[in-house]
């Protein structure tokens, strides 16, 4: 449990994970109907990109801060827009100091009738998360392991909306735990949306992760590859990718428009590229 994801914040990774968030939000914001989204591995919600942990690593630089220096196309521009939308607002000064993480995000993109539930398990972490939601009627937020969150949480009495989840790979068997407590907590909600991010280092554990999905009988499954470079095992990430459950049907062709464009201004080496597959059909 000592992994802090400040010293990651803004980075390729939140890049991807904090785009295709938003697209499933902006999606399911097409019913007037209430919706719930579950994030299981919270974080502290809103990051200091001058913090000495951010500092430290300078990751930003090479993921957010690439973005939005780059000259957008107007199509991934209109794609973009509502997660840039959300960093620019909290960032009035127009220089990039403040990065909305995954609760922040999803909170500025939340209508009146929506819910938030964001479990953290560093105990650090969770103060400074809760600290930032206090009095906020709309989120609750709960210091638990993110696993047993996905057990008890689910289904939302909404009955739509979804999971984000981004566990920090720090144990070497955290694919096979996520397989488990994936598959478990789909078969208590089958019409959810369930969002899993990770990175791209060990392929066979990711392989045992898309097997464990399709013995489930899980159906709808799509994922997406986003690589700056080649990264494996033993290297600094470079790449990561999201496996996505119940996708909207539009999230596809959206991501097929966005990838290869940032797999361009986010180059960093030999290796680069993208991927949208449909895993699993219907």
């Amino acid at each position: 449990m000592n992994y802090r994801h400040a010293y990651h914040a803004g980075n390729i990774g939140d890049v991807l994970k904090h785009i295709v968030l938003t697209r499933l939000i902006v999606y399911l914001q097409r019913k007037d109907k209430p919706f719930r989204i579950l994030d299981t591995h919270a974080g502290i919600g809103r990051y200091d990109l001058t913090s000495e942990e951010t500092r430290k690593t300078g990751e930003w630089q090479q993921g957010i801060g690439k973005v939005l220096a780059a000259d957008i196309p107007d199509r991934v521009r209109d794609l973009l827009a509502p997660w840039l939308d959300v960093i620019a607002a909290q960032n009035p000064d127009a220089a990039l100091v403040t990065y909305p993480g995954s609760p922040a995000l999803a909170r500025a993109l939340m209508r009146p009738v929506d819910r938030l539930t964001l479990t953290e398990l560093h105990p650090e972490d969770f103060k400074a998360l809760a600290a930032l939601f206090a009095g906020d009627h709309q989120v609750k937020t709960i210091h638990l392991d993110g696993w047993l969150a996905l057990g008890s949480f689910l289904p939302p009495k909404e009955k739509r909306g979804l999971a984000i989840i981004d566990p920090a790979f720090e144990v070497t068997d955290e694919f096979d735990r996520m397989a488990r407590a994936v598959c478990k907590a789909w078969k208590k909600w089958q019409t959810g949306i369930f969002a899993v991010w990770y990175p791209l280092k060990d392929r066979k554990g990711l392989k045992r992760f898309h097997d464990a999905l399709a013995e489930t009988g899980i159906r709808d499954v799509l994922t997406l590859e986003l690589n700056v470079g080649k990264s494996g095992p033993d290297t600094v990430m470079l790449g990561s990718g999201m496996t996505i459950i119940n996708p909207p049907f539009t999230l596809a062709g959206e991501m097929s428009d966005i990838l290869p464009w940032l797999s361009h201004v986010l180059h960093q080496g030999p290796g680069s590229g993208w991927q949208v597959e449909q895993l699993i059909e219907e």
